[in-house]
């Protein structure tokens, strides 16, 4: 047996739970391929299921309870710091809000098959004063679910695998490094998609000097505050003259969203990623006038910038 299979299989249960671990904590590790190898070896016996589910469980279960506490601990700030350094653009807080919002603690049990939103989910259901019993028996679910469906597809592969003497072979002296390349690709593959992405909003960007230059022009831009209630909760205001309305709200009012005026969004992530993804939907409404705010709220009230506070009710036009 190769070194670096008989290695992964001496110190699986701890490689695994590490990797995971890592992977909910944020650092870009993706787990799917070394879950997926470790139920192949489940076929040969090498590993039991339920150890692999239970060190893969436990990490999940360390990771989400430390997001967890600090999402609760210190609100929003922790969403939005994710979201800066997340590789996923589809992971943007607002996202994670609104599901959460929409199926509650429910959302939990298929959270951790959804890029992005695994990481992002303990945080935010910790600052939405979940309560950490509930959290962590739908978490604990959620985990199991994500964990025994990926070591029962290795599982699946290993028994087929295990007909073919030739392949057999080839895996018992390569299978940990295929692994270690599948998830290096994986990690490039987020890597391109979050450039393509930003390479597409760059040029769709406002700075916030030049937003506040039309505001103080009078040029009288149609400024659009896309942010969840739970980012609003903490610091109640908006910028002049903006009005909130829900991203998916938006679109579905396009049709009386301005044509003859710039149009200017703002949202929590600092990516702009929810800004920018409803300026390119919108634009195919076609709407051409409309722009991310960069730095988004933060990236205004750091420039020292008016706010105004939010009336008991804002509703869109």
């Amino acid at each position: 047996m190769h070194f670096t299979v008989h290695f992964f299989l001496e110190y699986g249960y701890w490689i695994l739970f590490s990797w995971v671990l890592a992977e909910q904590l944020g650092v870009p590790l993706p787990s799917t391929p070394i879950l997926v190898a470790a139920g192949t070896f489940t076929s040969t016996h090498h590993m039991e299921i339920s150890m692999i589910v239970l060190s893969a469980m436990a990490g999940c279960a360390l990771a989400d309870s430390i997001w967890f506490w600090l999402g609760g601990r210190f609100g929003s700030p922790v969403g939005r710091w994710m979201c800066k350094f997340s590789l996923e653009a589809a992971s943007c807080v607002r996202r994670t809000e609104d599901i959460l919002t929409r199926h509650g603690p429910v959302a939990l049990l298929f959270a951790k098959f959804i890029p992005g939103l695994n990481t992002m989910a303990a945080p935010l259901a910790g600052q939405s004063r979940m309560k950490y019993r509930v959290f962590l028996m739908y978490d604990m679910a959620g985990s199991f679910l994500w964990v025994a469906t990926l070591v029962l597809i290795g599982r699946f592969f290993g028994d087929a695998i295990r007909r073919n003497a030739a392949i057999l072979h080839w895996l018992n002296r390569s299978a940990f490094a295929l692994v270690i390349l599948v998830a290096i690709g994986t990690l490039i593959g987020r890597l391109v998609r979050q450039r393509q992405f930003l390479r597409k909003i760059r040029t769709l960007r406002i700075e916030p000097t030049e937003l506040k230059a039309m505001i103080d022009r009078g040029d009288n831009p149609y400024i659009i505050d896309l942010r969840h209630p739970l980012d609003i909760l903490p610091d109640p205001r908006i910028l002049p003259g903006a009005i909130c309305l829900p991203p998916h709200e938006l679109i579905a009012r396009n049709a009386e969203i301005p044509r003859d005026r710039d149009i200017v969004l703002y949202c929590t992530c600092p990516s702009e990623a929810t800004s920018a993804k409803v300026a390119l939907a919108m634009r195919r409404f076609g709407i051409e006038r409309i722009r991310p705010l960069r730095g988004g709220f933060d990236g205004w009230k750091e420039q020292g910038y008016p706010l105004v506070d939010i009336p008991g009710s804002i509703v869109g036009p």
